[in-house]
C-alpha cells in the first residue's frame, strides 16, 4: 500500500477521506455525479469532467483514483463536513492533489455539490492540501487554476493563494481540455514552499491520519 499520502486529513470543519471504490461507494458516487443528479449542470459547468452517464463510468472513475493513489501520482479525497457543521458526514464532493514529481510540483483540484457552496470549504481544504504538499511531500511548488468565467473560483482561489504568499501567474490561452474535447483558457496561480512557510497563512488546524 502506498504510504505517501494520509488516508484521512482533518481540519476544523472538514474530514477528507481517501476516495476509492469503497468510499463513498459506487452507488453514492453515481447518485451525486450522474446526469440526472440535482444541480449537476451548475456543479460541472466549470470543471473538466462531465456527469457520469452510467454506473460503470462512476466505478471507472473511482478505480482510476485508487490506481493513481497507489502509483503515487495523486491523492484524491472525499470531502465531508465534520460534526457541528450542517449536513455533517454527508458526501460534499471531492478534492485532490495531482503530482508531477519530475517538476517537483503539485496541482490542486476540487468540486463541491451546490448545497455546500459559500461555506469557505475550498479555502479550508486548500490549507490542508498545501500542508500535505509542503510538509509531508516536500514539494517545491503547488499550482491551481480556474476557467476565466468562473468568478466564484476566482474569488476563493485569489483569497487563499494570497493568504499563503502565492501569486497569480496570468491567463493562458488554450490551456485546458475537458472530457468532451473542448479547449479552454485558464487563469493560473502558484504557491512555492518558501512563500508558504514565510506567510504561515493557514486558518485551520490540519491533522494527518
Amino acid at each position: 500500500m502506498n504510504g505517501l499520502f494520509p488516508e484521512t486529513v482533518l481540519t476544523d470543519r472538514l474530514r477528507l477521506e481517501r476516495l476509492g471504490p469503497e468510499n463513498p461507494g459506487p452507488s453514492t458516487f453515481y447518485e451525486h455525479t450522474r446526469e440526472a443528479a440535482p444541480d449537476i449542470e451548475e456543479t460541472t459547468e466549470y470543471v473538466s469532467w462531465s456527469p457520469n452517464r452510467t454506473p460503470a463510468a462512476g466505478v471507472e472513475f473511482l478505480e482510476n483514483a485508487a490506481e493513481s493513489w497507489e502509483a503515487g501520482e495523486g491523492a484524491t479525497y472525499v470531502v465531508r463536513p465534520r460534526e457541528g457543521e450542517p449536513n455533517a458526514g454527508a458526501f460534499a464532493g471531492t478534492t485532490g492533489l495531482g503530482l508531477d514529481w519530475d517538476r517537483d510540483r503539485g496541482e490542486l483540484g476540487i468540486w463541491l455539490r451546490k448545497p455546500f457552496w459559500g461555506r469557505g470549504y475550498s479555502g479550508e481544504r486548500a490549507d490542508a492540501l498545501l500542508a500535505l504538499a509542503f510538509e509531508r511531500l516536500d514539494l517545491e511548488l503547488v499550482g491551481v487554476s480556474h476557467l476565466p468565467e468562473n468568478e466564484n473560483s476566482e474569488r476563493a482561489i485569489t483569497k487563499y493563494v494570497e493568504r499563503h504568499g502565492g501569486r497569480r501567474a496570468g491567463r493562458f490561452r488554450n490551456r485546458l481540455a475537458d472530457s468532451d474535447g473542448a479547449v479552454h483558457d485558464a487563469v493560473e496561480y502558484s504557491v512555492s514552499q518558501r512563500e508558504w512557510r514565510a506567510a504561515d497563512g493557514a486558518e485551520t488546524a490540519v491533522e494527518f491520519r
